[in-house]
């Protein structure tokens, strides 16, 4: 982004793996070990890079983190999952804490079951996961990408101008069960 504007006054990190289903027990430490590369380091790695930026530019601008409504919940059989979201709210905190008196806003979205190609990928491999997932979902459906881009884009906006360190959940209702 910097390279072709000259600057970064928004961004969404948005890093996710899933391993596959398997209870704690059961579950390989070699998969723990992906997820939290992919899903807590990366989000780690992309706001230390931003800030940076931001702060070269005399501060100010926006940073979206993606986490999920397991953060909050945490669902059987995908504990090192939930694990990294959860961690991915406590890096949005703490971060939103060093940098707010910078003119850096930092906030994190915490989507529900949308439906994109993870989601899909569960379709064919753990259809019936995904099934009472969407049972639990008050409102009966999974959501749309573009729900969760409109949720990003009004914490990247002038319109959340004093929401700092904010988990903004958009799930369907899940979490309020």
């Amino acid at each position: 982004m910097r390279k072709h504007f000259g600057r970064i006054d928004a961004a969404c990190d948005n890093a996710g793996w899933q391993p596959p289903f398997a209870f704690i027990a059961e579950a390989s430490s070699e998969d723990f070990d992906r997820v939290h590369a992919i899903n807590l380091r990366g989000v780690w790695l992309c706001m230390k890079y931003q800030v940076r930026q931001m702060l070269r530019q005399g501060g100010g601008g926006t940073i979206v983190n993606c986490s999920s409504m397991g953060a909050i919940n945490g669902v059987a059989g995908r504990t090192s999952y939930c694990s990294t979201k959860h961690g991915v709210i406590g890096m949005t905190k703490s971060a939103a804490l060093e940098y707010a008196s910078r003119g850096i806003r930092i906030n994190a979205v915490l989507p529900g079951v949308i439906d994109t190609p993870m989601v899909s990928s569960m379709l064919t491999s753990e259809a019936e996961v995904l099934n009472v997932l969407i049972d639990q979902v008050p409102i009966k459906r999974l959501g749309r990408a573009e729900e969760i881009t409109q949720a990003v884009l009004w914490l990247c906006s002038n319109a959340s101008s004093f929401v700092v360190g904010h988990s903004l959940v958009v799930d369907g209702g899940i979490t309020i069960q």
